[in-house]
């Protein structure tokens, strides 16, 4: 071979080289509401940086939480699978780990030579269970112990890896490690590393979450370290608390944009932000207040809109159109085939999801048959959306409430009596969607 012909052979097989896989960070906020945003029409709050985020790629008016509470949600989220087939269907945290055949999205990830880490919440199984984090696809992992663990702002341990860290910051009455802003640091650490493998980091936050413990004792279980940029505020102590976590996670957001940037990093990373499930009332804190749902019904516990339906950002410059606005209808489970998708995987033929990707480059999406959720707190619920209607059972027996999304999405017009043949189509839809579990019976 000549070196004319080498050069020639090596630079076409520089050409054939396959694109980097892109770095995903998604950040999952905890009881944050459809409302609770600038950029969703929130007046009181601030949020610069969710809103910089949404001005620069994509805010989504129609994405769904997996369920209407924290653990069968974030089940929904790392396993492709609704709440009729999920493992998790409930907060029974931690008598139902995950299993090791339940694949999950840090698996896939993992498995495409990423580099992952979770820090924060994890509700899907403790330690020494088969649902732990480090058994699940994550290479690191620094967060709480269990899900009442996360309940505590303050807490005296976190877990790294599978060592107890000591907070001696807050030994006693101390309160001077505030939990998130650890996790923030060791997302940004992880995002400095020099290691330049591909990334799937999950940072998942309890804020605006509340100690419903502390709560109970004070009345104010929304903790943060200080109440600025609200301290002078006309408003209930609770709610000052509230809104400065919810300015404070959006602040460490911010960090975390400008560290991709200034690492190079900005225009490989798809970056997430969404909600678990719907505002709480908890804490002493009233979700009214600042009309955490918007225009939406219900809130925390509901299958009504204001329970499941949350805000969700997408940026990832050069892929993702600035200021876009898509009113594409898309559920947590989705997250895992898009992940597959990203990272150039097969997608399980056991998801209920379909790819993100195309949504998010602004192009066309295939029509899904309806999305799915039931509820097994108190008593059994279930809801339906096929199109823009919406379908909900409040209980095992009672008859269906249909609403009509597309005039009516604050859900005000049980239109069921005048819709017989939307009733009739969507009904067998209810026993079809699900699964029977031992673990999560139909309770009439």
């Amino acid at each position: 071979m000549t070196r004319r012909s080498f050069l020639t052979a090596a630079g076409a097989a520089a050409v054939a080289q396959p694109p980097r896989k892109p770095n995903v960070l998604l950040i999952l906020a905890d009881d944050l509401g459809y409302g609770d945003l600038g950029c969703y029409g929130q007046r009181q709050i601030q949020t610069p940086h969710l809103d910089r985020m949404a001005r620069e790629g994509m805010r989504f008016t129609q994405a769904y939480a997996g369920s209407t509470v924290c653990a069968p949600s974030r089940c929904c989220l790392m396993t492709g699978l609704h709440t009729g087939h999920a493992r998790t269907r409930g907060n029974r945290y931690p008598d139902l780990p995950l299993r090791p055949e339940d694949l999950t999205v840090a698996e896939i990830f993992q498995r495409a030579g990423y580099r992952t880490a979770l820090y924060g919440k994890w509700s899907l199984g403790g330690l020494g269970s088969p649902g732990y984090p480090l058994r699940k696809g994550f290479d690191e992992w620094f967060g709480y112990f269990s899900q009442t663990h996360a309940h505590n702002y303050y807490p005296e341990h976190l877990l790294e890896n599978e060592t107890a860290y000591l907070l001696r910051g807050n030994f006693g009455a101390r309160r001077t490690e505030y939990a998130h802003d650890l996790f923030t640091e060791r997302a940004l650490r992880f995002l400095e590393s020099r290691d330049r493998r591909p990334f799937f980091l999950h940072l998942c936050y309890t804020i605006p979450h509340a100690n419903n413990e502390m709560g109970r004792d004070t009345g104010n279980g929304m903790e943060v370290p200080s109440d600025e940029p609200y301290t002078g505020r006309p408003w209930p102590q609770t709610e000052k608390n509230f809104a400065a976590m919810i300015t404070r996670m959006d602040r460490d957001v911010g960090r975390l944009l400008d560290a991709l940037a200034a690492t190079g990093q900005d225009r490989d990373t798809l970056v997430l932000f969404t909600s678990d499930n719907g505002p709480h009332r908890e804490g002493g804190h009233s979700p009214a207040f600042f009309e955490s749902s918007g225009s939406l019904r219900g809130i925390k516990r509901d299958l009504y809109e204001g329970g499941i339906r949350v805000p969700a950002l997408a940026r990832w410059p050069g892929r993702i159109a600035p200021g876009s606005v898509s009113d594409y209808v898309w559920a947590f489970w989705d997250f895992l085939p898009t992940a597959a998708a990203l990272c150039g995987a097969p997608p399980p033929e056991a998801t209920d999801g379909i790819s993100l990707l195309p949504a998010l480059e602004g192009r066309a999406q295939p029509r899904r048959r309806y999305l799915y959720w039931e509820f097994h707190e108190r008593v059994f619920r279930q809801a339906i959306r096929q199109d823009n209607w919406k379908a909900v059972r409040v209980d095992a027996g009672f008859p269906l409430e249909l609403y009509d999304l597309s005039t009516d999405v604050s859900e005000r017009y049980n239109v069921a009596g005048k819709h017989p043949d939307i009733v009739r189509q969507i009904e067998p839809l209810f026993a079809s969607a699900r699964t029977e579990s031992a673990e999560w019976p139909v309770r009439g």
